[in-house]
């Protein structure tokens, strides 16, 4: 069997599926489905995204900040403001980093800000991840993700294996976690939730385009930040699991475009019956005038 070789060193067989996966997704990020599995490899059958939609996760559970506090997940919760998830870990060779630097791109493009018009979260599912490794990971992004309200607007938590355990089962985050080579294999996702921790969408990939973002954000909100122009567009666009994004939707579109015409006509209509009624009454004042 052919192996990879560093340093004259041979990986292991998993760690040479995981990087071929990677560079795939890298090269075809529009292709990404919604597990980073191959089947033909034993070990990567259990890594899977099984979707919960509608479904509340357990904001009761206990994390540690990026500043050594206890905290609850629910702390980053009802304040009006969606919430993006992330389950990742600062170690991980490839993924993770691909990954969280995606969605950095993509938070960049976008004028609203994390901690303002919503939040951002990042859960670390390796429980032996310590506070020091998740603040340099912190100030690393916070860096590159431009202006934020508050550093409280993108958290970066670690926790127990419990913890971790009930909040990937919450969202359906399956990964496998490899003891020879000390990695964790896991799908490429991020989770868009309402304000009260129900899970409203999943995105898959390594890049996440800024109108992806708006839109599940805008969904999650259910309208309540983001301008009117903002909700008309995510009235003509919808979720497509296959395109792996939001694609505008015709029949929409046409509905929009139907009741347009008809508030143009309306306003059409309405202007040349004022218009009749001014000059018809200046006709009879005219008419009256010269009698007299």
């Amino acid at each position: 069997m052919m192996t990879l070789r560093t340093d004259h060193r041979p990986i292991h067989p998993l760690a040479a599926v995981l990087l071929l996966a990677g560079l795939y997704l890298f090269v075809f990020p529009q292709v990404v489905s919604a597990q980073v599995v191959m089947d033909s490899v034993a070990e990567l059958q259990g890594i899977d995204v099984i979707e919960h939609p509608g479904d509340t996760i357990p904001l009761d559970l206990t994390f540690t900040n990026d500043q050594g506090e206890e905290v609850m997940l629910g702390d980053y919760f009802h304040n009006e403001k969606p919430v993006i998830l992330t389950l990742s870990y600062t170690n991980c060779p490839m993924l993770c980093t691909v990954l969280l630097n995606g969605l950095t791109n993509g938070v960049r493009g976008l004028e609203w800000r994390p901690g303002a018009e919503y939040q951002m979260v990042n859960v670390s599912i390796d429980p032996l991840e310590t506070v020091e490794l998740t603040q340099q990971r912190k100030k690393r992004y916070l860096e590159s993700v431009g202006p934020m309200q508050s550093k409280r607007g993108w958290a970066f938590l670690v926790g127990n294996e419990d913890n971790i355990n009930a909040l990937s089962d919450a969202v359906g985050f399956q990964y496998y976690y490899d003891e020879k080579q000390d990695m964790y294999a896991h799908p490429a996702v991020i989770f868009i939730l309402t304000e009260a921790g129900v899970i409203s969408r999943y995105l898959y990939g390594i890049e996440y385009a800024p109108r992806d973002l708006k839109l599940s954000l805008l969904e999650a909100s259910e309208g309540k930040i983001g301008s009117t122009v903002d909700r008309i567009i995510l009235y003509c666009f919808h979720y497509d699991p296959d395109a792996g994004g939001y694609v505008l939707f015709a029949s929409n579109v046409m509905r929009l475009g139907g009741l347009v015409t008809l508030i143009l006509l309306a306003v059409f209509l309405g202007t040349y019956w004022v218009r009749e009624r001014v000059k018809s009454h200046h006709t009879h004042h005219a008419h009256a005038s010269s009698v007299h």
